[in-house]
Order: C-alpha cells, then structure tokens, then sequence
C-alpha cells in the first residue's frame, strides 16, 4: 500500500481573528437565507409540485451523496481514515462523484493542500486573509463558500494525489465523473416518473432529486469551508481557525466537528464526545462491524488530553 503525501499543518501559528461580532452576524445571514428559502419553497409547493414522494428522492439523494463526500471523498480518500475493499472504494468514489464537487483527485488534492495551510495564505479556500472590516469579512466568507472553485489551481496541485494516481481504479472514475454527476440526476428523475408514471413526475423528480439536492448538497458542504472556520467552539489547538459547529455537525454528517477534524485529520470520527452526532462515523462503524471497513482509526485519551485548550473560545 502505497503512502499518503504528508498534510502536516502549517508550522507557524495560527492567524489572529479579525472577524468581529457583528461581522460574524452578517455572514449568519447569508448562510441562513438560503436555507429559509428552500424551506419555504417546500412549505408553499406542498401538493403543488412537491410531496412525499420529492421529499424521499430529495431525502434519498441527499444521504447518498453527501456520504459519497464525507465518508468517501473526506475521511476514506483525502485522509485515509480506514481501510476498506476495492469495490467499496469504487462505490463512494461514484457516490461523490454524483454530489457534483468534481473530479475526486482534484478534490482530493486540494482538501490535503487545506490542511497542509489551513487558514494560511496558501490554503485553498480559507476565510481569512481577505481584509478588516464588514466587507472583508463578506469577501472571505464568499470566497471559502464558493469563490475559491474559480481560483486559478496550481500547477503542482497533482503531487497531493500521488498515492491514489496510481489506483488505476480510481484514475478511471475520477476521469469520468461527469458521467456520475449526470447519473446522479437522471436517477431521481427516472424514479419519479416510474413511481408516478408520468412525465411531471420524471420532472419534478429531477428538479426534486436532482438540482435541489445538488444546491443543499454544495451549501453544507461548502459551509464547512466557510462556517466552520468563523463560528463555533474551539476546543483542540489546531494550529488555525477551524471551530466545532453543532449545527453543520448535524446537516454534514458529522464534519461541522471541523475543530476536531483538524486537530486529528485522520480520525475517522469526528464527533469525539458522545453528544457530537457524526453519522458518517456511525456509517464507518456498521461497515467495520460486518467487515467492510478494517484499521479505523481514532485518536487515543492520552492524544486529546494532550492538544486539548485551556478553554473553548
């Protein structure tokens, strides 16, 4: 088995916060209008273009996909978290695939390239470093969430993938993932128009199952990126800004535990208290249990006690 480059985190310290309260209440609303909105959406096309049927294909859609990145693309590719069979490798590199984020080396690459920077000028998609005030707050918060996809990628991007260029598998489906994206939107429709049997049907499944789930897919997963590293608790020295988020903790499957995430990127559990809900977790270790996944890794007491700050901010 072949190593994973090294993600060590920056050596220097971690930046100062410029993010004051009232800067941070302007980025929560930008965060929370499109959810107000999509909920909203839901309540006024109820039995007019949205039911049971749309909500379990959203529902549905959204599980698979979103595990496809936390579980497949975060804690098994980037971090190698645990280990499991080629097959099962295969099925959440297709999972993630279908959650349109990209390529999976080149999300991949650029996740590892995060961490090796986090909250540095040379991470990827970092909050900080965009000016003071209100509008550099806006400016950080937007290019974390979104901004940082049309950044001009480095030309040594691919030396963060070394080990999984060489998965002659998963070069295969990383170079195809734009099949998977458009499998993963012709399901939902296909599905809707079989269950109701008609063409509405297939169109509002699409609509349903497809671009809706894609945008709330993007918008909490892109939240870790930018939430995470301005809100919430900070209970390990991680050597950034990354913060515990309870509320992405709970929509990410577990990753809004990104203070812990980047206090210990290799674990496979990210929520290390017992209140800390991380579904992706509780995936890993039903796998384990019936023997799909082996070496999982989580952080020893000892290990926690040890990076653990004197009070949570």
């Amino acid at each position: 088995m072949t190593e994973t480059p090294s993600i060590e985190p920056h050596p220097t310290a971690a930046p100062a916060e410029l993010s004051s309260v009232r800067d941070k209440l302007v980025t929560l609303i930008f965060v929370i209008l499109p959810f107000a909105g999509l909920i909203t959406a839901i309540i006024m096309m109820w039995g007019r273009g949205f039911n049971w049927l749309y909500l379990a294909l959203m529902s549905a859609m959204y599980i698979i996909t979103a595990l496809g990145i936390t579980v497949g693309y975060h804690r098994l590719f980037t971090h190698r978290s645990f280990e499991t069979t080629r097959w099962v490798r295969a099925m959440f590199a297709i999972m993630g695939s279908m959650a349109i984020e990209g390529p999976m080396l080149r999300w991949v690459a650029n996740h590892r390239r995060h961490h090796q920077h986090s909250d540095h000028e040379e991470d990827p998609h970092s909050p900080h470093h965009h000016g003071e005030g209100i509008w550099g707050l806006i400016t950080g918060f937007y290019h974390a969430h979104v901004g940082w996809i049309f950044d001009t990628e480095p030309a040594d991007l691919s030396r963060y993938v070394g080990d999984l260029v060489r998965d002659r598998w998963m070069r295969m489906i990383s170079g195809t993932w734009f099949v998977w994206a458009l499998l993963g939107l012709a399901l939902p429709a296909v599905l809707g128009g079989l269950i109701s049997m008609s063409w509405k049907g297939a169109l509002l499944g699409f609509l349903w199952g497809g671009l809706v789930r894609v945008f709330f897919v993007h918008h909490v997963t892109w939240s870790v990126n930018s939430v995470c590293h301005l809100w919430g608790s900070r209970p390990f020295d991680s050597h950034d800004l990354s913060r515990n988020n309870a509320i992405f903790g709970i929509l990410a499957f577990g990753e809004g535990w990104h203070n812990n995430h980047h206090a210990f990127p290799t674990s496979a559990r990210h929520g290390l208290k017992w209140w800390q809900i991380d579904f992706s977790y509780w995936v890993i270790w039903a796998m384990a249990k019936v023997g799909l996944a082996w070496k999982v890794r989580i952080p020893a007491g000892a290990a926690m006690e040890a990076k653990r700050t004197v009070a949570a901010s």
